[in-house]
């Protein structure tokens, strides 16, 4: 049983797509007009990109109707377009230089095929009269560069295919479990004649679950005496915040924060809320212990790293998954699976679970916000955090790659609506500040002003530095805070678990951030105490520009 949605929308709207405005070359139909005219059908017209000279012949008299996104980098490139489609809720389109420049962006492809984001990539290829000979700037196996982290790839056999080749990569970045595709076009296919594409299609954008089997997982849950709901990315990315929070308050169960979490789908400032689960087998089994029935809905049973052995749940629990990818489903080590949409799935448990107000009320997350006695320097990151907590907006959005610093910002900084907290949902660093830049543009785009706070380690923002230029060029108003330890702290925490001293290369000194920030267009300043972060932050909320703040932080054991 599938729910139906249109094609052009990731969200359930029943708008039929647009009928193509004024051709983009009126005397002439080519490959080239034709597919401007589907992308403007199916509401592509934002491009994010970096060009190269295969990608000229598909960008030349750019569309006045159209929006290209210039990022300086490539992987910056993928992780803005992440988050635009992450915040506009459809899939964004992505132009980059043949091999080199796919090359560039793997890095954050990762990020965006586990975080299940809709996007197509385009890049280009050589002319087909030359790609036989093995010519400068071909990209050899063009469709095997970005395995394993597309979901498709596809170089279309004739320059008449490529229109619809578009409409199938938009299809397959869709349909759940959605993710990045990737399309190879010759460059000499664009100015091929082409009389017209008219076969825009609809797919379904959701797969409801299996009734039968919802309902034993229902009966399974209302039997249960200390359930835990553990709530994933899936959850909020469906738009299931709400669903969330009635059926956890209906089953008055404790709910946990899924390890490593990119989108968080419930507030953490709720007394249910019993905060994150950790990182390790053994962490997370210590965590659930003394729940029989642990319900994980939208996310993997579990992203787990460090290695620490130990038993997978504890004593006496049983595991249940509610996921919309079926490869999340396999890979789990243990638990009984259910495959549907999560946000769909929520909805109909609401009224198949019993009231859970007879169990005992569970404990909310300790938050012991301890501050050092007196004010030093640098400042510690719990007082970095404390000060952002006197004077974030409540609308705010953060971006966090501080990844040593994340637990303190769940302490300090909760998240407490839908689509306000992103994080990668790779193991890579580089990704969150141009990320911070796509969800700006997302805002935009659907008329949404709300301020995006960038919180970012000092080794982190280097990866992807010149994704500010970007947020300059379109005076975005994004308030990055760097937390300059001097160090990969995380990296240093993590050579303590592993017992592996003498590591090089986790020293990072000697960077001017500030004066980097600056001749990238940036207004930016150092602070060295609470009170000077207090004041700079609240201006740079006015600023009416990118604003990057430099803090000197001591450097923070991460919870492992």
């Amino acid at each position: 049983m599938t729910k139906q949605s249109e094609l052009t929308e990731q969200s359930d709207q029943s708008d039929q797509p647009d009928q193509p405005d004024q051709p983009d070359q009126p005397d002439q139909s080519t490959v080239r007009s034709v597919t401007y005219d589907l992308l403007r059908t199916l509401k592509l017209t934002t491009v994010f990109g970096n060009p190269g000279s295969t990608e000229q012949p598909f960008l030349q008299d750019f569309p006045k109707d159209f929006t290209y996104v210039l990022a300086l980098q490539e992987a910056s490139v993928i992780a803005m377009a992440d988050t635009f489609a992450q915040v506009t809720r459809r899939p964004a389109l992505i132009n980059v230089h043949s091999s080199a420049g796919l090359g560039n962006a793997l890095g954050n492809l990762v990020a965006a095929y586990h975080g299940n984001t809709p996007l197509i990539i385009t890049s280009g290829q050589q002319h087909r009269e030359l790609v036989i000979g093995e010519p400068y700037l071909g990209n050899r196996e063009a469709t095997t560069l970005p395995k394993p982290w597309v979901k498709w790839s596809y170089e279309p056999a004739r320059a008449e295919d490529v229109p619809e080749a578009f409409l199938r990569a938009y299809a397959e970045a869709l349909q759940p479990p959605a993710g990045p595709v990737h399309l190879s076009i010759p460059m000499d296919d664009w100015k091929r004649p082409l009389s017209g594409f008219t076969r825009v299609r609809t797919v379904s954008a959701r797969v409801a679950p299996d009734t039968k089997r919802l309902r034993d997982f229902a009966d399974r849950i209302s039997a249960s005496r200390r359930p835990a709901l553990v709530f994933g990315p899936e959850v909020d990315r469906g738009g299931g915040w709400d669903a969330a929070v009635a059926l956890a308050e209906k089953l008055h169960a404790s709910v946990y924060g899924a390890p490593l979490l990119d989108r968080a789908s419930f507030p953490e400032d709720h007394a249910l809320f019993g905060g994150p689960l950790g990182m390790s087998v053994r962490t997370i089994s210590d965590r659930l212990a003394g729940h029989d029935l642990v319900v994980v809905i939208g996310a993997e049973v579990f992203r787990y790293y460090p290695y620490v052995p130990g038993a997978h749940l504890p004593d006496g629990a049983e595991l249940l998954q509610i996921t919309g990818d079926p490869g999340v489903a396999a890979a789990a080590r243990v638990g009984d699976s259910l495959l549907g949409d999560p946000t769909t799935a929520i909805e109909l448990l609401l009224d198949l679970v019993a009231e859970g107000s007879t169990r005992t009320s569970p404990e909310p997350m300790a938050r012991p916000r301890e501050l050092p006695q007196a004010p030093g320097s640098p400042l510690t990151p719990p007082e970095v955090y404390a000060a952002l907590s006197r004077v974030r907006p409540p609308d705010a959005v953060i971006v966090n790659e501080s990844t040593s610093t994340m637990a303190q910002q769940i302490e300090w900084l909760p998240t407490n609506r839908s689509g306000s907290f992103f994080a990668t949902a790779s193991g890579g660093i580089g990704w969150g500040t141009p990320a911070a830049v796509g969800v700006a543009l997302g805002d935009r785009d659907r008329g949404v002003e709300r301020p995006v706070v960038g919180l970012i380690g000092d080794g982190s923002f280097q990866y992807s530095v010149q994704a500010i230029w970007t947020a300059a060029q379109h005076n975005l108003p994004v308030v990055y805070v760097i937390m300059r330890n001097h160090e990969y702290s995380i990296l240093k925490s993590f050579a303590v678990l592993e017992e592996t001293p003498g590591v090089p290369g986790l020293d990072l000194p000697g960077i001017d951030i500030a004066s980097v920030a600056r001749g990238f267009g940036c207004r930016a300043v150092d602070v060295e105490t609470a009170q000077d972060l207090e004041r700079e932050f609240t201006a740079a909320l006015s600023a009416g520009t990118t604003t990057v703040i430099v803090v000197p932080t001591q450097p923070q054991k991460a919870m492992l």
